[in-house]
C-alpha cells in the first residue's frame, strides 16, 4: 500500500512504468492477502478438536481411491482393537461336549495346520473349529515340540469328530477346503457336506484378482488385518513349521482363520447370489472341489529313468549346439547371459539390433527379438534352440523326479481352480499342463508319463470345442450346418477361404485352422500375417472372407464387445462373469486388449465350463459304479484316466457319453479316445 502511494519516490524507470501499468491487479493483490479479522464466528473451539476416525467411512474412502498405506494402516490399528474368544482342546471330555453345540449350529468352519504347504505331503499339526462369530476352538493333534502337552491321538479325534465331520446337514465352510479336504483324508477323517469356500465364491465374484488369499479376502470384506502365517512361523532361515511351535501361539492363528472364513462367507454368499452366480458354484465350482481333490491325492506316475535318460540326452543335445554357435560368431561366452549375448550379437557379430531392455540398456536378446533374426540369420535359430532346450531339461528332465513324492512314487500336482479368469484350470507343483506335447522331445516326456501295472491309460480329448461352442454362441447357420454334417472345419473353412490352389490341400488346412483360432483370440491382420507368414494385407482379404462365409459370426463378435462395453463385463453360457475394465482405458493398446478379452472370454469360458461339467459326471458315475478306475489329468480340452485292464470297455463307453452329452448345444460334441501303455501312445 505505502508504495503505490509513493510511486513517485521510486528511482528505477522500469520498475515504475510496470507498477504504474498495473495498479489495478496490485489492488487485487493487497486484497487477496489481506487477512479479515471483523467475520462473524458461528462456533464453537471445542468443536474443532480432533475426535475419533469414522473407520468404516475412511475405509470405504481409501478403497474407492486406492490410497492402499493408509488402508493398510487403519486395519492395522484396528487389529490391535479385535477381541476373540478362542479356546485350545486337550481333552477328550472338552471334544465331546462340543458335538452337540456344532450339530445344532447346523453349520461348521474348518481349518487345518500342517508342517507343509502340499496337501499330499503335509501331516495334520492342529484342526481349529468355529461355528458362531468371535468364538472358535483349537484342537492340537500333531504338536512334537520339547514340552508339548499331551494332546489327544489322531485316531481317537478322528473317531470323536467322524459323526460331525460326516454329516452332509452340517455345512462345512472353509477357505480353499480343497487343501483341508486332502490333509483330513490322508490323517483318517472323512469329510461330506462341502458347503462354501470363500476362496472359489471370491473368485466367481472378482475374478480378475489373480490372488484370493484369506489376507486380502479379510482386508477388502472385513476390513481386517489377520494374523500372518509369518508372524507366526518366522521368515527365512529362521522359520518353523507349525508343529514345533507353541500351540497357543498357533491356536490364535488357527482359530482366527476358522472365524474369518464363517464370517467372509456369510458375506460373500449374499453377493453371489445377487450376481445370479449361485447355480454355476453349486453345480459346477462346488462339486469340483472334491473332483481335483480326488485326482490331486491319486496323482500320477511317471519313470524316474526314462526322465533321467531324457536329461542326459538334452545335456548331449545342448553341448553339441554350444559348439556350433561358438563356432558361427567365433569366440566362446556364456550363452546363458543376455549380456554377454547381446554383445555377441549386436556389437561382434553386427546383427541389425532391436529395442534396449530398461534394465541393462543393452539390447534386447528375448524371443521375440531372436525369432525375428532367425528369419535371415542361423545362429539366432540355434540360440532359440538351445534356450527350448534348456527350458525343458530345467523344468522337466531334472525338476519332475525330484517332485516324486517318496510315499506314493507318484507326482502330485495341485489345479487351480481360482487362477484364470476365464474359468479355465490351471497346474502348478509342477505345471503338468505345460508338458511337452510336440516334436521329439514332447513324445519323450509324455511316454515317461506311465499307468499302474495291469492298467492302460484313457486319453478323452474334445474335438475343437471352442469353435463348437462359437457355432452355439453365434448360431451362424454355415458353420452349425459343418458341424452337423460331421464335416472338418478347418477343411472347409480352407475351402471357403483360399480361392487358389497355389497350396496343397494339407497347407491350405493348416493356414485355416491358425485363421479359425484367431478369429475367436481376436487376432489383428497384423498378428494374424505374422502367424501365416504373410502380409498384413493378405491377412486382412482372409479374414474379410472368413466373416462373408460366416456373417453372424462377425455379429456375435461385434456384439460382444458392444455389450461388454455396456455393461461392464462378458459372461459363459453357464453365467461365469468377468469384468473387462480394460474397455474405457485410455490407452488404445490397453482397449484393443479388452476387446480380446471380450471377444475369446465366453469362448473358451464355456468350453472351460463344459469340461468341468464332464469332469464332475465322469467323477460321480464312477463312484456310483464303484469302478476301479481315476482320473488322473486334466489339460484343457484333454481328460486322461488310469483305467484297470478289466475296466477297458465299460470306461471307453462311459466317458464318450458323458462328454458328448454333457449339456445339449445346437452342434454336436465330438470326443477323440486313445489308449496307451504311457501318455505318448494316446497322441
Amino acid at each position: 500500500s505505502s508504495l503505490i502511494n509513493q510511486l513517485d519516490k521510486v528511482k528505477n524507470p522500469r520498475v515504475k512504468a510496470a507498477l504504474e501499468k498495473n495498479l489495478e491487479i496490485l489492488n487485487l493483490c493487497q486484497e487477496l492477502v489481506t487477512v479479515e479479522k471483523n467475520l462473524p464466528l458461528e462456533f464453537k473451539l471445542e468443536e474443532f478438536q480432533i475426535g475419533q476416525p469414522k473407520e468404516e467411512e475412511l475405509i470405504k474412502i481409501y478403497q474407492e481411491l486406492e490410497f492402499h498405506s493408509l488402508l493398510k494402516e487403519t486395519i492395522r490399528e484396528r487389529k490391535k482393537e479385535l477381541t476373540q474368544d478362542y479356546k485350545v482342546i486337550f481333552k477328550e471330555e472338552e471334544l465331546k461336549k462340543l458335538i452337540p453345540l456344532i450339530k445344532a449350529s447346523g453349520c461348521l468352519a474348518i481349518d487345518t495346520e500342517t508342517d507343509s504347504p502340499s496337501p499330499t505331503r503335509a501331516r495334520l499339526v492342529g484342526l481349529s473349529l468355529a461355528w458362531q462369530p468371535g468364538q472358535a476352538y483349537y484342537l492340537p493333534l500333531g504338536h512334537n515340540y520339547l514340552g508339548a502337552p499331551p494332546q489327544i491321538p489322531l485316531n481317537k479325534a478322528a473317531s470323536l469328530l467322524r459323526e460331525i465331520l460326516t454329516d452332509p446337514q452340517i455345512k462345512k465352510i472353509g477357505q480353499n477346503i480343497k487343501y483341508d479336504l486332502i490333509v483330513l483324508r490322508r490323517s483318517g477323517f472323512e469329510l461330506a457336506g462341502l458347503d462354501k469356500d470363500t476362496m472359489v465364491l471370491s473368485y466367481l465374484l472378482e475374478p480378475n484378482w489373480g490372488k484370493h488369499s484369506l489376507e486380502k479376502l479379510a482386508t477388502h470384506y472385513l476390513h481386517q488385518a489377520p494374523i500372518s502365517y509369518q508372524e507366526i512361523a518366522g521368515k527365512g532361515k529362521q522359520a518353523k513349521t507349525m508343529n514345533k511351535i507353541a500351540i497357543e501361539k498357533v491356536a490364535s492363528y488357527a482359530c482366527q482363520d476358522a472365524v474369518l472364513a464363517l464370517q467372509l462367507a456369510e458375506i460373500l454368499w449374499p453377493k453371489v447370489v445377487e450376481a445370479n452366480l449361485e447355480t454355476l458354484y453349486q453345480e459346477i465350482e462346488l462339486p469340483l472341489i472334491e473332483v481335483l481333490a480326488d485326482m490331486e491325492m491319486w496323482g500320477v506316475k511317471v519313470d524316474a529313468q526314462q526322465l533321467a535318460e531324457i536329461s542326459a540326452e538334452l545335456e548331449e543335445a545342448m553341448q553339441r549346439l554350444e559348439k556350433k554357435i561358438f563356432s558361427l560368431c567365433g569366440l566362446t561366452f556364456n550363452l546363458n547371459s543376455p549380456q554377454q549375448l547381446s554383445r555377441v550379437l549386436f556389437e561382434i557379430m553386427g546383427l541389425p539390433p532391436s529395442r534396449k531392455t530398461k534394465v541393462t540398456r543393452g539390447y534386447s536378446t528375448g524371443t521375440a527379438v531372436l525369432e525375428e533374426l532367425a528369419k535371415k540369420y542361423p545362429i539366432a535359430r540355434d540360440i532359440l534352440e538351445y534356450r527350448q532346450l534348456a527350458k525343458m531339461k530345467n523344468s522337466y528332465a531334472e525338476a519332475l523326479p525330484k517332485l516324486i513324492n517318496p510315499h506314493t512314487g507318484r507326482i502330485h500336482t495341485s489345479y487351480n481352480q481360482t487362477v484364470a479368469a476365464t474359468g479355465r484350470l490351471s497346474s502348478s507343483d509342477p505345471n503338468l499342463q505345460n508338458i511337452p506335447i510336440r516334436g521329439e522331445w514332447g513324445q519323450r516326456f509324455r511316454k515317461a508319463f506311465v499307468p499302474e501295472p495291469g492298467h492302460l491309460f484313457l486319453s478323452a480329448d474334445y474335438s475343437q470345442i471352442e469353435l463348437r461352442v462359437l457355432a452355439h454362441l453365434s448360431r451362424d447357420p454355415a458353420l452349425i450346418k459343418v458341424f452337423q454334417d460331421e464335416r472338418d472345419i478347418h477343411t472347409e473353412t480352407a475351402n471357403r477361404v483360399f480361392t487358389t490352389n497355389l497350396l496343397d490341400k494339407a497347407e491350405q488346412r493348416r493356414r485355416a485352422k491358425i485363421i479359425n483360432f484367431s478369429i475367436i483370440y481376436g487376432a489383428s491382420a497384423f498378428s494374424l500375417a505374422r502367424e501365416l507368414g504373410t502380409t498384413p494385407g493378405e491377412a486382412q482379404k482372409f479374414i474379410d472372407l472368413y466373416f462373408q462365409q460366416y456373417p453372424e459370426v462377425k455379429n456375435f463378435l461385434h456384439n460382444s464387445i458392444q455389450q461388454a462395453e455396456k455393461q461392464g463385463y462378458v459372461q459363459t453360457l453357464f453365467g461365469r462373469k468377468r469384468p473387462v475394465p480394460e474397455l474405457k482405458h485410455k490407452n488404445p493398446q490397453i482397449r484393443q486388449a479388452g476387446e480380446r478379452i471380450a471377444l475369446n472370454t465366453p469362448i473358451q469360458g464355456t468350453a472351460a465350463d463344459l469340461i468341468k461339467k464332464a469332469m464332475i459326471n465322469i467323477w460321480r458315475e464312477i463312484k456310483k459304479r464303484n469302478l476301479r478306475s481315476k482320473m488322473i489329468l486334466q489339460v484343457h480340452d484333454e481328460l486322461v484316466f488310469e483305467v484297470p485292464d478289466s475296466e477297458v470297455e465299460v470306461m471307453a463307453q462311459l466317458v464318450k457319453e458323458k462328454m458328448e452329452n454333457v449339456f445339449p448345444l445346437v452342434v454336436p460334441l465330438r470326443v477323440h479316445l486313445a489308449w496307451g501303455i504311457n501318455w505318448a501312445e494316446t497322441k
